[in-house]
């Protein structure tokens, strides 16, 4: 079956985003050109990208302006916008945990779940992730925008691995009992 990867870079304080959902502080931590991190590893094994409008806007506006930067994959986006989908980008307003359900019975690859805040939560709350692969940036942003929000029960994770590089690390957990 194919795993559900919640794949995102926090502040030490929880945070995905500042408080103007800006992200450029993520660029100072940035390793060297050209040497092979956990991003490639994570491009070779997925097929499919779900994120939220605001991620989808910051996207295409800012990091990656007039360019999708993943052609070849089925990338769906989560919003209650009427947005005709393209070939590349598929804009959807169902509920994800249903769309993941959906996605899992399909042959693939892996899915990523690539931001923002408001769909990783849900799917956290619906217990839908099977893997949270989280790179903490040795940053303390004070607010913005937190990854985790309130739920009503706990969620145990068991440690996969960790990896220091840069000065950030990263944390790998899974979900017991979600693989096999």
């Amino acid at each position: 079956m194919r795993k559900v990867i919640l794949y995102l870079a926090m502040s030490l304080d929880g945070f995905i985003a500042d408080s103007l959902d800006g992200v450029q502080w993520l660029e100072a931590q940035a390793p060297d050109a050209g040497e092979p991190g956990s991003y490639a590893q994570l491009m070779q094994n997925i097929d499919t990208v779900l994120m939220g409008w605001n991620t989808y806007h910051q996207i295409f506006t800012e990091l990656s302006p007039g360019q999708w930067p993943y052609q070849g994959m089925a990338s769906y986006v989560f919003t209650h916008q009427k947005m005709p989908s393209t070939s590349e980008v598929r804009f959807v307003a169902q509920d994800p945990a249903i769309l993941i359900e959906q996605l899992r019975r399909e042959e693939g690859k892996d899915i990523w779940i690539c931001g923002g805040a408001n769909l990783a939560q849900q799917l956290i709350w619906e217990d839908a992730i099977d893997i949270f692969h989280l790179t903490v940036i040795p940053t303390i942003l004070g607010s913005g925008v937190r990854l985790f929000g309130a739920l009503e029960e706990r969620r145990a994770c068991n440690l996969i691995s960790t990896q220091e590089c840069h000065g950030m690390v990263e944390l790998i957990y899974e979900r017991p009992g979600r693989l096999g």
